[in-house]
């Protein structure tokens, strides 16, 4: 595996701690994510918790996004509440991610070694749902 680190968006980290810190007040909502579009815009959500596998910050972001018609996502990150810091995404998220934004920057590590990599580098040898897909043609 080839990891390709591309420059943090310390801007984005600080938004999902923000949102953390401000939002994670129990144990429903425990993750924040935040993602730049490519137009610039930064969406914000946290996860919500269920015992029947309720979705990831991640998860959620992405409704968020489209939501607010930020449909190309550049770089995502997660980070914990009670200042956990960053954290990585989960399998089902990284698959996820990739089917939808196979070009997107995940920001992943910890404290001063975070940095920025694609989420092909997370997720190698994966399948791509769109690479399976019939041609409507």
């Amino acid at each position: 595996m080839t990891v390709q680190a591309h420059p943090v968006d310390h801007e984005l980290v600080q938004a999902a701690a923000d949102v953390a810190r401000a939002r994670c007040r129990d144990d429903n909502h425990t993750v924040a994510a935040a993602a730049r579009a490519q137009d610039g815009r930064v969406i914000t959500a946290v996860n919500a918790y269920h015992f029947t596998g309720g979705p990831c910050a991640e998860l959620v972001l992405i409704g968020a996004a489209a939501a607010q018609g930020a449909y190309d996502l550049d770089t995502i990150v997660a980070v914990g509440d009670r200042d956990r810091g960053v954290l990585p995404p989960c399998g089902r998220c990284r698959q996820v991610l990739l089917d939808y934004f196979p070009a997107l920057k995940v920001i992943v590590g910890e404290g001063d070694r975070t940095r920025a990599v694609p989420i092909t580098d997370l997720l190698p040898e994966s399948y791509v749902w769109a690479d399976h897909q019939l041609d409507a043609e």
